[in-house]
Order: C-alpha cells, then structure tokens, then sequence
C-alpha cells in the first residue's frame, strides 16, 4: 500500500507537468482509466509498463521510494559536444541553426525503407527552439516498429534529436527514448521557388546486413500554412511507391540513380 501511494503521488507531480492526461496517456500507451488508478493509488503498474514511465518521465526506480522532487539522477555531462576534450573539434557544430536557414514548423519527409528497397517512408517532422537550441521530433510509422519486433505504442515510437550547423548544411541526430541506436542526417537547402526543400541523406547506426540499407536519400520539405496544412497532410505518411511520392520528393529522390 505504501508503495502504490508514494507512487501515485510522484505520478501526479510527473503528470501535472502535461496540459493533457488524455493525452499522456496516448504518449504512453496506458488506459487512461488504469493510469487514473495509477494516480489514485489503487493499482501498480506491470514493470514493463513501470519501466516506459521511467523512461518517458526520465526518472528512476527511486520514483517507488522516494518523493519525485527529491530525487536526484546521477550527475551527468549535458554538453558533451562542448567538453573541453572536443570543443576545439566538434565546437562549432553546436552553434545556433538560424530561423533562415531552416524555419521552425512542421516539416513532411521522404525516403527509402531502410528494410525495403521497393517502399518509401513518407511522415511529418516537427522543428522547434528552446533555450538556444534547434530541436526535431516526430514518429516512426507503427508499421516500421511492427515489421521489427517492436511496441507500437506513441510514447515508443516518438523520436527526438538535436539539429546542428554544418558548412554546407544542416545535420540531425536523433534516437527514440531510451533506443541504443540512433540515426544521423546531412542536409542542404534546394534552390526552388518557394525556397522550402532540403535534400541529403540520412543514416542508421546498425551492423552491415545483406538484408536492408544502412544510408538513403532523405528529402524534407517546409510545410506552409502551420498545424491544419500539417495535419491535412498526416493522411498521407506512411509506406507508399515511388509513385506515390509527393510531387517534387519524387524527383529528388531519384531513384533510378545509385546513391552515392
């Protein structure tokens, strides 16, 4: 019982940090009638499920103990690219991503399956700024994590990752929450006549296999018109042909050409 209560007061400080318990518990993948258990104290959760509340809060088991505020992590090293080991190597690559030279907003993407060289990923982006930094977030599509063993769940598809300045572009890394592989982007902006396309390539950090691609072409366009012109266009993410590729990501994506 002490348990259960320690744990559902810690859950409320946790919640109450989101507009939405409705909406958490999308994020989370949790019933909101089983987490409203949760909160009240009347139920415990499974540890698998224990385990996607520490990872999504960023907490740890101590949430079972001890009251959330007065739990401190580990110390850990948050500017890694700014240690005084690197800085002078990789120091630059962390200075600000200016509003023109990638604008903040929803941004639809396209590229090859990394497991299926006849399909192309289609989905949405999102790119937003905090505390100097230019971040990106979005969702792999449940059929991607399905076709690898892995939980569909939002809160297990949602990725996250920093956008970092480069001499002729813009790169990306990102991971989902608590993943031990992450992907690795380069892009550069495409001369058009609404200026909103960059093109480039994006990687995956997993072993060499016969089966699937490790580096594809990766094509994302700014879309105009904010949060109705992004949701209008959620219909369409998904797996799709090559001719089924929106418009203009057709041509950039080029592929009857060996990536190179």
């Amino acid at each position: 019982m002490a348990l259960r209560s320690v744990f559902g007061a810690n859950l409320r400080v946790l919640a109450n940090r989101y507009a939405s318990v409705a909406g958490l518990c999308r994020e989370l993948g949790i019933n909101r009638t089983q987490f409203n258990r949760y909160l009240a104290g009347e139920s415990f959760p499974r540890p698998d499920v224990l385990h996607r509340i520490c990872l999504f809060f960023d907490v740890d088991a101590r949430i079972l103990l001890e009251p959330v505020d007065e739990i401190t992590r580990p110390e850990k090293s948050r500017d890694i690219l700014t240690h005084p080991v690197v800085l002078p190597y990789l120091g630059k690559t962390v200075e600000p991503v200016l509003e023109d030279e990638l604008p903040s907003g929803f941004y639809r993407f396209s590229r090859p399956s990394f497991t299926d060289n006849q399909r192309f990923v289609v989905g949405l982006l999102y790119v937003f700024r905090k505390d100097g930094g230019t971040f990106v977030r979005g969702y792999e599509l449940p059929q991607a994590m399905s076709d690898q063993g892995l939980s569909g769940a939002a809160c297990d598809r949602e990725f996250r990752g920093v956008v970092m300045k480069q001499e002729r572009g813009i790169t990306i890394l990102a991971a989902r929450r608590g993943a031990l592989t992450c992907s690795y982007s380069f892009l550069s902006r495409v001369p058009s006549f609404q200026n909103n396309f960059w093109e480039g390539y994006a990687t995956r950090t997993v072993s060499e296999s016969i089966v699937g691609q490790r580096v594809v072409r990766f094509v994302i366009e700014h879309i105009q018109g904010g949060w109705r012109a992004a949701r209008a266009m959620a219909g369409d993410s998904g797996y799709h042909t090559v001719e089924d590729l929106p418009g203009y990501h057709a041509r950039l994506m080029r592929p009857d050409e060996p990536f190179r």
